[in-house]
């Protein structure tokens, strides 16, 4: 089974401005530093793969959520950028399956284009 599409969501580029203030809030009792950790544990807990016929995001670090998607039933597919987001390369992919909201939301992710081309491709 090959995948060409296995990434995590961007953690520096997608919220450059917030890293900044995490790091000035470190000398501030370590504040910025907690915050540091516990964003970097969620952006290694959530995990977008895209397979052989399916899409798989993965939330989670203990627990796990799971949303599967075979890339024959996507209708069609949203990618959401601000200028920040365009200019560090990084965006929001959603995927439409049936209906008016997104069965899946890839947000933050690096490469984005590249994501949304391998869902319309299959």
């Amino acid at each position: 089974m090959s995948e060409p599409y296995v990434q995590s969501p961007a953690m520096v580029k997608n919220r450059p401005i917030l890293f900044v203030l995490c790091l000035l809030l470190i000398p501030f009792f370590g504040l910025g530093l907690a915050i540091l950790v516990i964003w970097y544990l969620q952006c290694k807990a959530t995990v977008v793969r895209v397979s052989d016929g399916e899409i798989m995001l993965e939330k989670g670090l203990l627990s796990k959520d799971r949303t599967e998607l075979k890339l024959s039933n996507i209708r069609s597919t949203k990618l959401v950028q601000s200028f920040g987001q365009r200019i560090f390369g990084t965006g929001d992919v959603q995927v439409f399956t049936a209906g008016d909201s997104p069965e899946l939301v890839a947000s933050g992710m690096p490469k984005p284009q590249e994501l949304r081309q391998l869902l319309k491709g299959g």
